[in-house]
């Protein structure tokens, strides 16, 4: 253990090597669309802090994934997000080279400092094909995050595994020992670490290439819990976009006569994990011949905490952004302390969501919070299954604001017309109900919505939401979750303790989800939750106390990367 923190920074103490298609830092830089890349930039803030010898390798996104624009009806369009990289990291000298379609196009990287707590740094590369002597195309493979047609994106793929592993190489690191794969879009870094094993004179492709070797450097996390989320890619394009002697064609890469980018981490890892424990039981169930483990994601407590509430911490808990789980101290606040504070960033978030949209919100109502990518199996809209029920609700409990964001993807053709439905919506639920749709979601919003609402709902259907982190930024500022029992929140919930669950638990790895059952739960739930915050106030403020005690404490990135650390990469 201490030699994997060690406080140097120089290129031969680095160890390990986070590979990932996208990585959320800074909201300027648009480099990620949504959890997947807000993670791994937590993963990477708590390993400066925990001083992890770690290097990111990701591309560079220069285009980034899109600025979304709504029309008053929710119409979404979107548009290339500008930005200059050249603000925010240094670009180096080193120029490799990756054979794309039989070219050879030219690689260059950005370096990112993130700098820890106390001083550590991580470098982070930015792979960049814009570079001169390229042909148009190749200089747009780094342009856009999941554009383009499936070809695109797997030369996308090679560049960031094969072009990664050499630039790597070319930035004098010598001595990486962990190669680990944030989801299987870097997967064809093994393509790379297998020709560095290459034997000339055997013939036999287990004999030839060391599989034991790269699986002893290889980690793999999966985060996707259905098999459509799986890249694959047909053969016929495979040959022709890479150029290997490997067999690329064998089971080691491929099923069904596809490359299988999941099947590649899953062979050629020696530590396989998914990112909760429910998330851990499914992949077992969808590869039930690997063993696969089990580390259930967290947030950078330090980076999602509202300034408001850091404040309280640093007056009751100091020492919490090193050792988040001093969190559980939180205990010990006064209530009526947190509530100030949480009345602060609430305001915040109305004054924000009124000079924005002009939608009239208020202060003192009970206002839901619902934010993250807008596709059909998060069920945004079940909420709004009974309309009536709803309305009687309102009227009955006390009135209510709904607070939504987030991006469909541009060819999600579901996902944006229940963007519409829900702007439909506003207008048919009378004056007891006020809705809004905040547009472009990005980081800064999010801090803004997870500490400023009242209740964070989420309404996946079961199992499908891998693991899920917006709820966890909301309990690091007290903000109790309301949600379908999946992902983190199977177990982070307490009932009535940490927040409230919808629905049964999940018996099995099947779907097990019936929206109107669900609704019905929701709509009893939501009559108990209003009540509580409207007439029992100190009863509200007990559980915001056991929010942050419970679950900020626990699911927190710091916990997290611990875990990686010693399961993973001492391994």
């Amino acid at each position: 253990m201490e030699r994997i923190l060690t406080p140097k920074t120089e290129k031969q103490d680095r160890f390990i090597s986070y590979f990932t298609m996208e990585i959320g830092l800074d909201s300027r830089m648009p480099t990620y669309s949504g959890g997947l890349g807000i993670l791994a930039g937590d993963t990477i803030k708590s390993c400066a802090d925990l001083k992890v010898p770690i290097i990111v390798i990701t591309l560079l996104n220069e285009k980034g994934y899109f600025y979304q624009k709504l029309d008053e009806n929710g119409n979404q369009s979107e548009s290339p997000f500008r930005w200059t990289p050249e603000s925010f990291m240094t670009l180096q000298e080193q120029e490799i080279i990756v054979k794309v379609e039989g070219r050879d196009v030219k690689v260059k990287a950005w370096e990112y400092i993130v700098k820890g707590c106390t001083g550590y740094d991580v470098p982070v590369y930015f792979l960049d094909t814009n570079v001169e002597g390229n042909s148009d195309s190749d200089k747009g493979l780094t342009s856009h995050l999941y554009g383009g047609d499936l070809r695109y994106r797997l030369c996308q793929k090679l560049v960031l595994g094969v072009g990664g592993v050499r630039m790597i190489e070319a930035l004098g690191y010598k001595s990486i020992r962990k190669y680990h794969m944030n989801e299987g879009h870097s997967s064809l870094l093994t393509l790379e670490l297998l020709q560095n094993t290459k034997k000339e004179n055997e013939t036999e492709f287990d004999k030839r290439y060391d599989i034991n070797s790269v699986r002893k450097r290889c980690v793999f996390t999966t985060h996707t819990p259905v098999p459509a989320g799986h890249d694959q890619f047909p053969i016929d394009m495979v040959k022709s976009v890479i150029t290997t002697e490997l067999p690329i064609e064998s089971d080691h890469f491929c099923h069904d006569g596809k490359l299988n980018m999941t099947l590649i981490g899953l062979n050629f890892s020696g530590y396989v994990n998914g990112v909760a424990k429910k998330h851990g039981e499914v992949s077992r169930s969808m590869f039930p011949n690997y063993p696969i483990d089990a580390i259930t994601n967290g947030v950078h407590s330090a980076t999602w905490v509202s300034e408001p509430f850091k404040k309280l911490y640093d007056n009751h808990m100091p020492g919490w952004t090193s050792d988040p789980f001093t969190l559980r101290y939180a205990l010990s606040i006064p209530k009526y302390q947190m509530w100030l504070a949480h009345e602060e960033t609430k305001k915040t978030l109305m004054d924000y969501i009124n000079k924005h949209t002009n939608a009239g919100f208020d202060y003192h109502i009970f206002t839901i919070g619902f934010a993250r990518r807008a596709t059909a199996y998060k069920r945004p809209d079940l909420l709004f299954s009974d309309i009536e029920k709803l309305k009687q609700i309102a009227k009955d409990e006390g009135r209510i604001q709904i607070v939504y964001a987030g991006k469909a993807h541009p060819k999600d053709d579901n996902g944006k017309d229940l963007i519409r439905k829900i702007f439909q919506l506003r207008n048919s639920l009378g004056d007891r109900i006020k809705i809004v749709y905040l547009q472009n979601y990005d980081m800064e919003m999010g801090k803004m919505l997870t500490s400023g609402v009242d209740v964070w709902l989420n309404t996946p259907m079961r199992p499908r939401e891998a693991s899920g982190t917006s709820g966890m930024k909301a309990a690091h500022n007290g903000v109790p979750h309301f949600s379908v029992l999946d992902g983190w929140w199977l177990e982070g919930h307490v009932e009535d303790v940490t927040g409230w669950a919808i629905g049964p638990k999940p018996k099995g790895v099947a779907t097990e989800c019936e929206d109107g059952k669900d609704a019905e739960d929701l709509y009893k739930k939501l009559v108990q939750i209003i009540k509580m915050y409207y007439y029992d106030p100190e009863n509200w403020r007990r559980i915001m106390r056991h929010v942050i005690a419970f679950n900020a404490s626990f699911f927190n990135t710091h916990r997290m990367v611990q875990q990686y650390v010693l399961n993973a990469y001492l391994t």
